[in-house]
């Protein structure tokens, strides 16, 4: 299918209230630049990691979010990585999901530890911008950290909080896209699964 032409559903699992706002911005973005102008995105369905994880959990998830894709396109479960392993718990759940959806076009993606390893690794590119200094250093190995929000609270002035629910839309918004992809392997996933999606990767 021509990414242009018609439209396109991705219908999208989160865990976090942040993440249900920030990442139809991410998506839109992803499609802006792979060409898909008609992207659907209902709003993104929000269950408790435990709930995707356990016994029956995913399957309930992908069998609901299956059913709000009309057409092309298909459904992303995007959750923590937290102290599990990627690449251990990502093909299970995948498999299990599938499992439930023959046929189906599914990504799962776990962000390493936490979805903000994302903007650690673009940190640069938030100079200036959203209350971050006018200067950032990239950091290394940005996805080694566990405590991803902590970590980019550091680089806040004055002490100030980092909120994920008020914070994560805008960022999502200015984060360099291809700088992240470079320095987190996640998000390298994430990017090449939506455009997966949306029939282009």
């Amino acid at each position: 299918m021509n990414a242009s032409s018609g439209s396109l559903t991705i219908a999208s699992i989160v865990e976090g209230e942040g993440e249900r706002d920030a990442l139809p911005v991410l998506l839109r973005r992803i499609a802006a630049e792979v060409g898909v102008k008609n992207l659907v995105m209902p709003k993104p369905q929000r269950e408790r990691r435990g709930n995707i994880t356990r016994g029956g959990g995913i399957e309930k998830a992908v069998s609901a979010a299956a059913a709000r894709v009309q057409g092309a396109g298909g459904i992303l479960v995007l959750i923590d990585a937290d102290a599990d392993c990627p690449a251990r718990l990502g093909p299970d759940l995948l498999q299990r999901a599938k499992a439930a959806q023959p046929g189906a076009r599914i990504s799962v993606v776990l962000a390493m530890h936490e979805f903000e390893a994302w903007f650690l690794a673009a940190l640069p590119s938030l100079a200036g911008r959203e209350r971050f200094p006018k200067k950032l250093s990239q950091v290394r190995n940005p996805e080694f950290y566990q405590d991803c929000k902590g970590e980019l609270e550091r680089f806040l002035p004055n002490r100030q909080s980092y909120r994920p629910v008020p914070d994560q839309k805008p960022l999502a918004s200015i984060f360099d896209m291809t700088m992240a992809r470079e320095h987190a392997e996640s998000f390298d996933k994430f990017y090449r699964d939506i455009a997966w999606l949306l029939g282009v990767g």
